[in-house]
């Protein structure tokens, strides 16, 4: 049964081709789920398509998994309502918008404990500059990714910025010297294997 507020609607960001498996349609209720994750293979299929181009419309994204456009609008939104597709963007060449500079820099604590670890959290959360933190194995040390327009702006980030954060004993700096992959899609192999037929988009 078709819901009347079924939609077709554009979602955002990516490119790349598209592999269809050989399915029935409807709802999928004989599917089998990938081991532990609750998700079957019209799930992992969505998955897929969307981290390769997420600007599909629900049509479109139908037509690739194999299902028909209601079921497959349902199933998007239940995957963004559990927080396994948590949203969508436009990824950007940062050259082209002048950030030439992209760092690797390691931030170690002067103190370890948890008040003044969650200060620098949210310290360097606070920061644009910073595009990636983790706070990594070792006595309180955050590994960034940061991006510059140039080493002089970069230069001054680093010593005027992160050295003056709360709590932070010394910052260790390393240059990417060319991006050989960047922003890839995450595996989905262990959530179970899509049926092999395929075809180009």
């Amino acid at each position: 049964m078709t819901p009347k507020n079924q939609k077709s609607g554009k979602t955002r960001a990516s490119s790349g081709e598209a592999a269809v498996p050989s399915a029935p349609t409807g709802a999928g209720a004989s599917d089998v789920p990938a081991a532990g994750s609750g998700l079957d293979r019209y799930d992992v299929a969505i998955l897929e398509e969307l981290q390769r181009d997420a600007r599909l419309s629900n049509a479109e994204l139908a037509e690739r998994i194999g299902l028909s456009a209601a079921p497959t609008w349902r199933r998007v939104k239940a995957l963004e309502q559990r927080g396994v597709i948590t949203g969508y963007r436009a990824v950007i060449d940062r050259r082209r918008i002048g950030l030439g500079v992209f760092a690797f820099v390691r931030v170690d604590a002067d103190r370890n404990t948890g008040s003044a670890t969650r200060e620098l959290e949210e310290a360097l959360c606070a920061l644009p500059e910073v595009s990636s933190c983790h706070y990594i194995s070792g006595a309180g040390t955050f590994e960034l990714q940061v991006l510059a327009t140039d080493l002089d702006a970069f230069a001054r980030f680093a010593t005027h910025t992160l050295l003056n954060l709360p709590n932070v004993k010394d910052v260790h700096t390393s240059f990417s010297l060319g991006e050989v992959k960047a922003g890839g899609a995450l595996p989905l192999s262990h959530l179970g294997a899509r049926a092999s037929a395929s075809r180009t988009a």
